[in-house]
C-alpha cells in the first residue's frame, strides 16, 4: 500500500468544467457537495483506503524563522497557500493507478446547479523513505 495526497485547489489548477466559485453556490449546492465528499470518504473507510481528509478555512498565513531572538515573520511576497489549497484527502491504496481512479471520482463532486465540477485534483505520493544525499543532487 502507498499513501497519496489528493489536493483540491481554489486557484492555480486548470479551470474546472463547472467553474462557478463556491461562494456563489446556494446553501443546497454546498450541502450536496459536502455530502458527496463525506459519502466518498465513508466508502473508502470501508475498503481501508481512507486515511484522513479536511477542508481548509480561508484564513492562514505564511510563517518563517527570522533568526535567533527575533519573532517569526508572517506572510510574504508569494501567492498565499490559503488562496490556493481548498482541502485535502490522504488515501492509502495499492497503486498509483488506483489513486488516479479515486481522484477522478472525487473530481465529480457536484457544484453549481448540482452538476459535477470535474475539477482538477493534484495527486502527490508520499515519500516512501527519506531522500538520500545522492537523490537531492
Amino acid at each position: 500500500m502507498a499513501k497519496y495526497l489528493l489536493l483540491k485547489h481554489y486557484r492555480g489548477a486548470p479551470a474546472a468544467v463547472n467553474d462557478v466559485p463556491m461562494d456563489q453556490w446556494t446553501p443546497e449546492e454546498i450541502s450536496a457537495h459536502v455530502q458527496y465528499m463525506n459519502d466518498f470518504a465513508a466508502r473508502l473507510e470501508k475498503t481501508g483506503e481512507f486515511v484522513d481528509g479536511q477542508a481548509l478555512a480561508p484564513e492562514g498565513a505564511w510563517v518563517r524563522y527570522d533568526g535567533e531572538g527575533r519573532p517569526p515573520v508572517t506572510d510574504g511576497p508569494f501567492a498565499e497557500t490559503k488562496d490556493l489549497i481548498a482541502g485535502w484527502m490522504v488515501i492509502d491504496v495499492d497503486s498509483y493507478e488506483r489513486a488516479v481512479e479515486l481522484a477522478g471520482e472525487l473530481s465529480a463532486a457536484p457544484g453549481a446547479g448540482g452538476k459535477p465540477i470535474h475539477e482538477w485534483l493534484e495527486v502527490r505520493p508520499f515519500l516512501a523513505a527519506s531522500p538520500t544525499i545522492e537523490q537531492c543532487h
